[in-house]
């Protein structure tokens, strides 16, 4: 990745920028609802996305993407914020970002300008990750069940933590 020298200037400035976003949440009128929400837990929670970016845009896996933004968007919602909100809040992280890399990182060399597309690029991709499975999330708090009995979802993890193998219409009478 042409953009790891960005990555790590991101990441060892990530306690400054997690307190500032923070700020900038509690302080929009879009996010109004997040000041039910402890500011420290709001810091944790950006910290840990601003000071691992490069193992989230480098490493970590759709399933990590899906459980972070999934698990975070159910507690947001248990939380009494709406999902516009925390879009919003998602939006914003975002955005904090690259208004950080255009005051910090100024491209002199056509390489750098390069570093910095390829990095827009994972952003965003990162980001268009995030809002999806949030809206999951949100749906997931909405509709726990998922439509199904409790029969059918300890058999789902049943599969899908290995105990059992999945029953399949050939597999029933045997």
């Amino acid at each position: 990745m042409l953009g790891l020298r960005l990555v790590r200037l991101i990441e060892s400035h990530s306690e400054s920028l997690s307190r500032e976003l923070v700020h900038e949440i509690r302080n929009s009128s879009r996010t109004s609802d997040f000041v039910r929400i402890p500011a420290d837990e709001m810091q944790r929670g950006a910290l840990e996305i601003y000071r691992h970016l490069g193992e989230w845009l480098l490493q970590k896996t759709e399933t990590d993407v899906s459980h972070r933004f999934q698990t975070m968007a159910v507690r947001r919602a248990s939380q009494g914020i709406p999902l516009h909100q925390y879009i919003w809040a998602l939006t914003l992280t975002r955005d904090h970002l690259w208004h950080f890399l255009r005051t910090e990182a100024f491209a002199d060399t056509a390489l750098q300008l390069h570093e910095e597309l390829e990095l827009h690029q994972l952003l965003s991709q990162f980001f268009d990750r995030a809002i999806y499975y949030a809206v999951l999330g949100y749906e997931e708090a909405s509709n726990p069940s998922g439509g199904k009995g409790n029969l059918a979802r300890a058999r789902d993890l049943a599969v899908a933590i290995g105990l059992m193998s999945a029953v399949t219409p050939e597999t029933v009478g045997k």
